[in-house]
């Protein structure tokens, strides 16, 4: 209860919610970079993971966090909204000016970005694939073929545009609660504040050019992957 009823207990959630997220994303990144260079490759960490009884429970499992880090977002937004007032801008205007990041000021707007960028990720691939096998329809390809997905999805412009925006509001967001997460954690000291930022910053800016290159490279028909597709090597 105390982890409900606390602001100190509701941003602890927030930064193991965050940083638990921030390993699947890296894990889903090394995932993708797969895919650039073999689509049977990743088809078949497709097929591993599949609709099987681990991989329905690794996502409900991700669906709850994801859940849980975005719903206590809104209630740790409305609350120091609430706490401030028509102040709540002063800290970046009078105390401290131009010392307030604008990822720090911006977190609802760029987390619902981000929830509108998911939405749309798992329409293209988690409702054609898992959900598709689940229910057992299909969506012009094989459930399993998730490389045949990600080659629809970046010839598209129009994906390509939004999952770039989206992945920039993932990198804002990202830059800021990476740091804010280990200082609320209380493992960022004095010295060991700047660090974690410089550390966080790094750390985020590889992971999305990561998925951004992934993005570019099917966007732009780059992908070495691409000319080894269907049997074609």
């Amino acid at each position: 209860m105390w982890l409900i009823n606390s602001s100190i207990g509701r941003k602890v959630v927030m930064s193991v919610t965050g940083i638990a997220l921030i390993l699947f994303l890296t894990f889903h990144c090394a995932m993708n970079i797969v895919a650039l260079f073999s689509g049977e490759a990743y088809n078949m960490i497709c097929e591993l993971l599949g609709a099987n009884w681990y991989a329905v429970v690794a996502t409900i499992g991700l669906a709850a966090l994801a859940v849980i880090h975005i719903v206590f977002a809104f209630i740790l937004t409305a609350q120091n909204r609430k706490a401030r007032g028509d102040n709540r801008y002063a800290i970046a205007t009078e105390v401290n000016p131009g010392k307030v990041e604008w990822a720090s000021k911006n977190m609802l707007v760029l987390g619902i970005i981000i929830l509108l960028g998911l939405l749309l990720h798992l329409f293209n691939f988690w409702y054609n694939m898992m959900f598709a096998e689940i229910v057992g329809f299909s969506a012009g390809h094989l459930p399993s073929d998730g490389f045949a997905f990600i080659i629809d999805t970046f010839s598209n412009p129009v994906y390509v545009v939004l999952y770039v925006i989206w992945l920039c509001a993932i990198w804002f967001h990202l830059t800021h609660g990476f740091w804010s997460a280990m200082q609320t954690l209380g493992v960022s000291g004095k010295i060991w504040f700047c660090r974690w930022k410089v550390i966080g910053f790094i750390y985020t800016t590889l992971l999305m050019l990561g998925f951004l290159v992934v993005v570019l490279a099917f966007a732009f028909k780059l992908a070495p992957s691409l000319y080894c597709y269907a049997g074609c090597c």
